[in-house]
């Protein structure tokens, strides 16, 4: 079997996000490397994907193995400044609800950590991220 097509599982995390986010309320999500104009906006929320760890769980070589891949997924929630915390901890709820202790399309993610505040945020935005690490087994 071949290496596992990362883009599918990154489109398989993107999917269930922008679907959840099309709901009521409809937030705006943006991906990595789209253009995206934050002023047009008084909420959004922003996903990275990034893949990191790898083990080999099997010795075989480049067949009849299994790697383990470890990832992690950074949600990044905007709305405006000088309103509260409380609308970055809805949106926080419904994304760790998202993720939380599940599998989908065989991506394994783990509880999420946050939403925590950060300190550096765009102009006029308040800012919290929830971060979720993720785990894959690939077949070789």
């Amino acid at each position: 079997m071949a290496a596992t097509d990362l883009n599918t599982v990154r489109q398989t995390i993107e999917a269930r996000l922008a679907t959840e986010l099309a709901s009521s309320p409809a937030i705006s999500v943006v991906f990595n490397n789209q253009p995206f104009d934050s002023t047009t906006q008084d909420t959004f929320v922003q996903c990275i994907t990034s893949f990191g760890t790898g083990g080999y769980l099997t010795m075989g070589g480049s067949a009849n193995s299994t790697n383990s891949v470890v990832g992690l997924i950074l949600l990044n929630i905007f709305t405006d400044e000088g309103i509260g915390s409380g609308a970055n901890l809805v949106i926080g709820k419904r994304l760790r609800d998202l993720y939380n202790n599940i599998t989908v399309s065989n991506v394994i993610f783990d509880s999420p950590i946050g939403p925590e505040v950060l300190s550096s945020s765009p102009e006029g935005k308040f800012q919290t991220q929830v971060r979720i690490t993720f785990e894959i087994y690939e077949d070789l």
